[in-house]
């Protein structure tokens, strides 16, 4: 007898079943829950609604933990639970009813003189189901009837007489089915009736925290990643988690142990392979076997490795018998981990060589599917490297391997591809990967080999998308070897080719454009040709995609703000360069090569604030970056910004030797070539050889006016103001010039007519200068100037306008002379108020002029007073340049 919440024990019963063999008393007992068994709250409050819904279903694949689960449940009820495990003979109805009926006379549901029971194995009477119901009904209280294993119950006739019974019994009945399959019940009608209490394959499995606790009770202490990394390899499955934790046990290292345990050589392949595969009809053992070298497989994909046409079925059927396969939705399986690595295993000892063919079955129908990235795995899995950068090529992919997202992923995928793979993807895929890691002798000559194949192919779509890849790579290496001409004629190679492919393939691939016209901008910003760089560049930063774009976009966006400085923006070449290093980090990306530029022209832009410390710092940075490496722009950038640094520190010989880098390009840049010489000559002239500095100036062009003012500077100071002044009517001509140009010209003309005498022209251009330069924070022309700018310096208007940005001092009366020596002290240090760093505070978290005041219980008044008086302090004019400037100084 077996008695459960409170029931009283009754004499065993001496009778027999239908059949004349008595009944098993183990039928009628729980199981008994082990000393590792782990109580799981959440799931036993979950099954307390089966106290209130007619029916309960607890569905799980074997080792779930299912029935213990529910043993464990019902052991705590206060209604009288009836606990039957059915088996295989119980499909003949008289012998299930026969045990149902004794079941609840064993828990005291049914006195002894109750409605009978049935005498025939063949059959039970409709009478006799019908009494049953009444009895039941006319409970006070319900009784729990659980059904265990019932998926063994497989008779439609039984599934009928047990919806009949439930149906009639009304209150009286809670019943309890435990399977592993979906019982032949009208389900769907007691979830629309809210009748129907269910926990699922997923609620079963254990949680990380619970998987620690399971472990703990085998005496296994785990760190919490590799408990984790345990229950995402075993999906939470319990008698998984159970049977690892008793080997583990074993072992002197139980974590190591764990993260090495081969599963196909374990207690658990045994458990599975005796639980799932043997005894499964053939077609079905050899479909499970197939699908295990596949991550996730459909109907379709299943047939064309098993080569039948019965997949849909036969995986609806195993996934109804909760077979280890989990359904993704939209027809979309997969096995469960442990059980694919098991049936790998077997695959290869019961068909060997066959795993490398099922690889590239899958992957021909992968590609004519569209599914690229499956496709290539399968076709590296297969060993055909031809087919997998076939399909990267022909899907125009292949900008995927500079973007960032899955570069380091496809880059190891074609590590092993040998010298037998010979098609022009092939070579393509070659070529982009030497080009990636600046290889650019090995990358030229595999761009060269699929340029000639491609050339006697036709014009089918394939070859016309593997020639717009080879635009792509062909406009790369034009950009990296400083040949602009290369470039836009790739630019214009790509337009035409685009015009032959689908627009849905060049919609799924914003990369491939975003790429092209980042190499492009870049190439015409090494030639010098800004406007036209910046309309390519420009388009880019637009670009849509998303992720896809996201390192084309940051790195257009540095050569942007590169070109903004070399035009004497640096506020704008600031904010883009900000822009361009938050872009990626953002996206959480490595940095590729280039992708830091925009942190090399912060650095330029620190050095001409005379911010060199951080000028230093972002230097430092950026040392170790690939873009340096066979990249002009960003190369001749690190020596732009690196020169000016040192030669500022007080270094001219240094400085001269780091401002050209053994870089060769095709072609010379104007830009990197005029600020070379000007910093060898600000060298020459700061170690006292004037002439030597002036024929030096003769590298510089007109058409680079932040180049073109320093060269007149370095003129005039070498005597010669009349050369300084041609060169200024150079730069007069040139537009779109920022302050760092007309700071210079100024104050090259006012230290021309300080010299000639003028002081009064002097000190307005030298006004002039100082009101340009206070927004940009533009500091270093006036520290370069020489001594001839202290005069002017220290008269009382000119220092109102320098003082708190250019230099320090004590406050003065109207008209008071500027003490002797101080007009080039450095920068103040910034002293805010604790309510300004309080306003700064709230500013720095994006919150409004109201919502600050509210928060600070001050008048919206009293916050923009606050507001610009910390402007002022800073020198800044934006809300984002404060927050940005306190950060830098150290006052948030």
């Amino acid at each position: 007898m077996v008695t459960t919440g409170g029931t009283s024990p009754e004499p065993v019963d001496a009778g027999t079943d239908p059949l004349g063999d008595p009944y098993l008393r183990t039928r009628f007992a729980p199981p008994s829950r082990p000393a590792t068994f782990l109580r799981r709250p959440r799931l036993v409050a979950h099954l307390d609604q089966a106290s209130r819904t007619p029916l309960t279903l607890v569905n799980g694949a074997a080792g779930a933990g299912k029935t213990l689960l529910t043993a464990d449940w019902a052991s705590g009820l206060r209604l009288p639970v009836a606990w039957l495990t059915v088996e295989a003979g119980d499909l003949r109805p008289g012998v299930f009813w026969a045990y149902v009926f004794e079941s609840l006379r064993r828990c005291g549901a049914r006195a002894d003189g109750g409605a009978g029971r049935p005498a025939d194995s063949g059959g039970v009477g409709r009478g006799l189901l019908s009494s049953l119901a009444a009895e039941l009904n006319a409970r006070d209280r319900p009784v729990v009837l659980v059904l265990d294993e019932y998926d063994r119950m497989t008779a439609p006739e039984v599934a009928e007489q047990v919806e009949f019974v439930l149906h009639h019994a009304g209150q009286g009945l809670r019943l309890v089915l435990v399977t592993r399959t979906e019982p032949l019940l009208p389900l769907h009608r007691y979830r629309a009736a809210d009748q129907l209490t269910e926990i699922r394959g997923a609620e079963l499995s254990f949680t990380p925290e619970e998987a620690e606790a399971l472990l703990r009770l085998h005496g296994l202490r785990l760190s919490p990643p590799a408990a984790s990394a345990l229950v995402e390899r075993t999906r939470g499955w319990a008698a998984g988690l159970r049977l690892s934790a008793l080997a583990a046990r074993e072992s002197s290292d139980p974590e190591q142990y764990l993260k090495e345990f081969e599963a196909d050589h374990s207690t658990v392949a045994d458990f599975l392979l005796a639980e799932v595969l043997r005894g499964r009809p053939e077609e079905e053992q050899d479909l499970l076997l197939r699908v295990s070298v596949l991550d996730r497989f459909c109907p379709a994909l299943t047939d064309a490795l098993t080569l039948r046409t019965d997949a849909e079925r036969l995986l609806a059927g195993l996934y109804r018998e909760n077979a280890f396969i989990e359904r993704l939705g939209h027809s979309w399986y997969r096995l469960h981990p442990l059980f694919r690595e098991i049936l790998r295993a077997h695959l290869r000892a019961r068909m060997p060589g066959v795993e490398n063919e099922l690889h590239l079955r899958a992957a021909r129908w992968l590609r004519r599917s569209g599914f690229l990235a499956e496709t290539l795995t399968h076709g590296v899995a297969g060993g055909d490297f031809d087919l997998a950068a076939g399909a990267l090529v022909d899907d125009l992919a292949i900008g995927q391997l500079f973007t960032g997202l899955r570069s380091d992923a496809l880059a190891q995928l074609f590590a092993g591809m040998g010298p037998e793979a010979a098609s022009p993807a092939s070579d393509l895929v070659r070529a982009a990967g030497a080009l990636t890691r600046r290889d650019l002798d090995r990358g030229l000559d595999r761009l060269r080999r699929a340029r000639d194949q491609l050339s006697d192919a036709d014009d089918s779509p394939g070859p016309a998308a593997a020639r717009l890849s080879c635009a792509l790579l062909e406009a790369l290496a034009a950009r990296l070897t400083g040949c602009p001409p290369g470039a836009e004629q790739a630019a214009e190679a790509a337009e035409e080719l685009r015009r032959d492919l689908p627009d849905r393939l060049l919609d799924e691939h914003p990369e491939l454009t975003a790429l092209l016209l980042t190499h492009v901008g870049s190439a015409r910003l090494w030639e010098g040709r800004f406007d036209d760089a910046r309309a390519a560049l420009t388009r880019v930063t637009g670009a849509r995609g998303g992720s896809a774009t996201v390192l084309p976009r940051a790195e257009s966006m540095g050569h942007l703000a590169l070109i903004d400085y070399l035009s004497g923006w640096l506020g704008r070449a600031e904010r883009r360069a900000l822009a361009s290093v938050s872009e990626a980090e953002r996206a959480g990306l490595p940095r590729p090569p280039g992708a830091g530029l925009g942190r090399l022209v912060l650095a330029a832009v620190a050095v001409d604030r005379q911010e060199l410390d951080r000028a230093r710092a972002l230097l430092d940075e950026t040392a170790g970056l690939p873009a340096r490496e066979h990249d002009p722009v960003p190369t001749a950038g690190r020596a732009l910004a690196l020169s000016r640094l040192l030669l500022d520190a007080g270094e001219p010989h240094a400085a001269a030797e780091t401002v050209e880098p053994a870089l060769s390009a095709a072609v010379p840049s104007p830009w990197a070539e005029s600020h070379a010489a000007v910093v060898r000559s600000a060298a020459c002239l700061a170690d006292g050889r004037p002439d030597e500095a002036v024929r030096l100036l003769r590298g510089v062009r007109g058409d680079q006016p932040v180049c073109a003012v320093e060269a007149a500077a370095i003129q005039v100071a070498a005597g010669r103001p009349g050369a300084a002044a041609e060169v200024l009517g150079a730069v007069r001509a040139q537009g779109r010039t920022g302050p760092a140009v007309s700071v210079g010209a100024a104050l090259v003309r006012a230290r021309a007519a300080q010299e000639s005498g003028d002081t009064v022209t002097a000190r307005g251009l030298v006004a002039r200068a100082l009101l340009d330069a206070r927004r940009e924070r533009l500091r270093r022309p006036f520290l370069r100037a020489g001594d001839w700018i202290e005069p002017l310096l220290a008269t009382a208007s000119l220092h109102d306008l320098a003082d708190g940005w250019l230099v320090s001092g004590r406050p003065r009366g109207r008209g008071e002379p500027l003490p002797p020596g101080s007009a080039q002290a450095p920068l103040v240090p910034v002293e805010l108020s604790g309510r300004e760093r309080d306003v700064l505070r709230r500013l720095a978290r994006m919150m409004t002029t109201e919502e600050i005041a509210a928060d600070l219980y001050v008048s919206v008044n009293t916050v923009k007073t606050h507001l610009k008086s910390v402007h002022r302090k800073l020198a800044v004019n934006r809300r984002s340049d404060a927050v940005r400037r306190a950060r830098e100084l150290g006052q948030l």
